[in-house]
């Protein structure tokens, strides 16, 4: 049982790699090398401070779901994990861009990738 929830979070990862790099190729100021792990280390980092926002601060980090703040939120995000995965390179309005693009990213294939 705890093997396929192991699978699972592998899965929403996997996919959120493949969303940030969709938003890095079409955001200027945001850029990711060093291939896909690089993508795979950067989804688990934003997912992970997703949650965090979540539960220490109570702030939904959802670009469009939770308005201005989440907005915010998600910027800061992408923001802060160019500090912590090397490779990962933003600017302070790249991470606006970007926040923007994920929203825009998140509604067209719907899940709770960074949630």
């Amino acid at each position: 049982m705890k093997s396929r929830g192991i699978f699972a979070l592998l899965i929403k990862i996997l996919v959120s790699a493949v969303v940030l790099g969709i938003a890095a190729f079409f955001t200027p100021g945001f850029s990711i090398a060093g291939g896909f792990g690089t993508l795979f280390i950067a989804a688990a980092v934003v997912g992970l401070l997703s949650w965090a926002a979540v539960e220490f601060l109570g702030v939904n980090a959802s670009p469009f779901g939770a308005g201005l703040t989440g907005f915010l939120v998600s910027a800061a995000i992408l923001y802060l994990t160019r500090y912590i995965v090397d490779g990962f390179s933003i600017t302070l309005f790249g991470a606006l861009l970007g926040a923007f693009v994920l929203g825009i990213v998140d509604f067209i294939i719907p899940g709770r990738r960074f949630k």
